[in-house]
């Protein structure tokens, strides 16, 4: 893990919650945050059940679970900033923070999406492929890994005893 000289840039960055409230990354100095882009009507939403019980099991050890809400891949996520966080509950009994709708390639990316990129690139590149694509950041706001879309929740339980340990 990359040394802390200098306040890390993931520390600058910015989001609002559905609501429209700003969430400040500077906030989660200290834990270790997982985020991945979601979408409720993706075939891999099961995942919402495996990234809750990591957010229900590690929360009190430091662990930030934080879903990015899509619709970039095949408009997969149909719900609205006022919707999602609602519909994530019912459905998939998220109680992890959701931000505001995003995008996650493009032109309009958002800034947060910006810097894990440029940090950890993909199997084909740096561009995100689908939904449920996630991000480990250290406490020290380092990203630490990049997960396929595929990658199981489960599957990186070991990496967040590594660095909550650490």
């Amino acid at each position: 893990m990359e040394k802390n000289i200098m306040e890390s840039e993931f520390y600058q960055l910015k989001v609002k919650k559905p609501n429209g409230e700003i969430l400040e990354m500077k906030d989660f100095k200290g834990k270790n945050v997982l985020i991945v882009n979601t979408a409720t009507k993706c075939g891999l939403a099961p995942q919402f059940k495996g990234l809750e019980t990591l957010n229900q099991k590690y929360k009190d050890k430091g662990l930030v679970v934080l879903g990015f809400p899509s619709a970039q891949f095949m408009n997969q996520e149909p719900e609205t900033n006022e919707t999602v966080e609602e519909a994530c509950k019912i459905n998939h009994g998220v109680t992890f923070q959701l931000t505001e709708m995003v995008d996650v390639n493009g032109k309009n990316e958002h800034p947060v999406y910006t810097y894990l990129k440029s940090k950890k690139g993909g199997f084909l590149g740096r561009k995100i492929k689908w939904n449920f694509t996630k991000f480990l950041v250290d406490k020290n706001g380092n990203v630490v890994e990049r997960y396929a879309p595929t990658t199981k929740p489960e599957a990186i339980e070991k990496d967040i005893l590594k660095i909550i340990n650490y």
